[in-house]
């Protein structure tokens, strides 16, 4: 069987054997290399997405716009290949970052001293998450589909990180983290499904997970909000969350809820109100779907504020950010005035730097790294907002496509790498590139092979929805 293909670009149908689909994959990744001339590519008539010849379609931020649609795009609704750009860069930075802890020591201490592409990176992700999830939810105007679209969305590729995590401690390559042994692994497991288990006192199994519980609590909050009517009034929700983090500022973390009641305890219960107010989301009673939705942003509250492995601080100004991407979003679509954007946006940039400041020993690399980490930040979305309207390099689209391949797997990649060659104690910039050089196709095949699929099953389900 052959794959049909738009614009240069293969569209593997169901069933095709895995020998096509590797073969497709390896084609992608040649066309990648050629289109950086930058002479093809996505452009927009009239506020609609359409494909130059000899480019080809973007299947991330942009095309789940249009995907989720039932019906034809909103004029502008396309413009977001800026973001995929940019996502695609952060999650670069990421695996930099902890492959520079490989392979050049003495140069990641050095840079960390003044910038810290790992902050940048998370920060970058938790902004756009807070630009999107909120217009995904409202785009779809029902918290079931919704959930589908996450569940498709993140869970398919997490299993293949975990199942690869496994395989390499079965087979001694590396062995699990030591802080795992003495919790019950029926509660590793169950947390780390849920992915709040960087809030359930329960150590993350690969080091990038933590993010996820965060984007986790961040979806509960969205859909709480969402219920109740209240998710375009971000504003208030951001002061809530700086005032939080203000007043908590002294307040430090280490997991007090699970340090009371027991990590097992608290694990149990918050998993048991996780399912039931997603659960919730597909009940036809309108009371149970927003009970549920109100418990689930409840918890989330509760998880971060007294429950987190970071202070209360950090996890409050997480969420603002996130919150700060959202009202970003709502100044494009003239929900809101700039001017309103601008000056709560501002509010979390300063709070947030000013925290760092406070907590010089909870930021890596120290307050100078977090206050330039997030200058750049702001720097690099606010151009990207600035140039949303122009035309982006299809590589940065495509490497936007696989970043959340790139962004999980990459610590796979370290670790065999660590069996096979150990680590450098002087700077060896040569193995960090062939590392990254070994990424890249890694994420793409795993983007075709597992998160498109899981994608377009997800989108046909969302369809049959009524």
């Amino acid at each position: 069987m052959r794959g049909a293909c738009v614009g240069g670009h293969h569209i593997t149908p169901a069933g095709t054997p895995l020998a096509y689909r590797v073969g497709y994959v390896i084609y992608d990744i040649a066309d990648l290399v050629r289109r950086w001339n930058g002479k093809s590519g996505l452009v927009e008539d009239g506020g609609e997405l359409t494909v130059n010849e000899g480019a080809s379609f973007s299947r991330g931020v942009a095309s789940e716009v249009n995907i989720h649609d039932p019906g034809p795009s909103r004029p502008g609704e396309a413009r977001l290949r800026w973001l995929d750009g940019l996502r695609g860069i952060a999650a670069l930075a990421v695996a930099i970052h902890h492959g520079t802890y490989v392979y050049t020591p003495q140069f990641r201490g050095a840079l960390l001293e003044w910038f810290n592409p790992g902050t940048w990176g998370v920060m970058i992700f938790f902004l756009i998450s807070g630009y999107i999830i909120p217009s995904s939810l409202e785009r779809h105007g029902d918290v079931r589909r919704f959930w589908v679209s996450r569940i498709f969305r993140i869970y398919p590729l997490w299993c293949v990180a975990v199942t690869v995590l496994v395989l390499l401690a079965v087979t001694g390559v590396n062995e699990l983290r030591g802080e795992l042994r003495p919790i019950n692994p029926v509660v590793v497991v169950v947390s780390h499904a849920s992915m709040l288990q960087d809030m359930l006192a329960v150590p993350n199994a690969i080091n990038v997970l933590w993010t996820l519980s965060y984007e986790m609590a961040f979806y509960l909050l969205v859909v709480g909000l969402f219920a109740w009517g209240a998710h375009r009034r971000t504003a208030p929700v951001i002061c809530v969350l700086v005032a939080g983090g203000v007043l908590l500022t002294f307040l430090a973390g280490a997991a007090q809820l699970s340090s009371v009641a027991g990590v097992n305890t608290v694990a149990t219960v918050s998993v048991v109100i996780l399912v039931a107010a997603m659960g919730s989301g597909f009940s036809s009673n309108a009371v149970v779907g927003r009970l549920g939705a109100t418990a689930g942003a409840a918890m989330a509250l509760v998880l971060v504020v007294a429950n987190g492995r970071i202070s209360p601080w950090y996890g409050l100004s997480v969420l603002a950010m996130m919150f700060s991407g959202t009202l970003m979003y709502r100044a494009r679509k003239k929900e809101v005035p700039v001017r309103v954007a601008a000056v709560f946006g501002s509010l979390v940039f300063i709070v947030t730097v000013a925290q760092g400041w406070m907590h010089p020993r909870e930021v890596e690399g120290g307050s100078i790294s977090w206050t330039v980490s997030m200058v750049l930040v702001a720097f690099f979305f606010l151009g990207g907002m600035a140039l949303q309207d122009r035309k982006i390099p299809a590589p940065l689209v495509r490497l936007g496509e696989i970043s959340f391949s790139v962004y999980l797997l990459h610590p796979m990649v370290l670790k065999v790498s660590d069996a096979l060659v150990g680590r450098w104690r002087i700077d060896n910039f040569i193995p960090l590139f062939v590392y990254l050089l070994l990424l890249i196709p890694t994420a793409s095949v795993a983007y075709r092979l597992v998160e498109y699929p899981a994608q377009m099953k997800g989108r046909r389900m969302i369809r049959s929805m009524r």
